[in-house]
């Protein structure tokens, strides 16, 4: 049901899309609706910029480790 996309435009032209995994297909290991089918990455010990917009409505987008929601 809730998709994301993500670019690194700073550093290469890499897109990603990235889905919430369902509940009937979580394992042990996985959090309930968290986790998704591929996550990002984010480069350690440098500047990040984060620029965030929606096509509709914003929902869940977290960042656990960070306590970013």
């Amino acid at each position: 049901q809730w998709y994301w996309s993500y670019e690194y435009s700073d550093f290469k032209n890499i897109e990603i899309d990235s889905y919430m995994i369902p509940t009937n297909e979580l394992n042990k290991f996985n959090f309930r609706l968290l986790d998704v089918d591929n996550r990002i990455s984010i480069p350690y010990n440098s500047q990040v910029r984060m620029l965030v917009t929606a096509a509709d409505v914003l929902h869940s987008w977290t960042i656990p480790s960070l306590s970013v929601k």
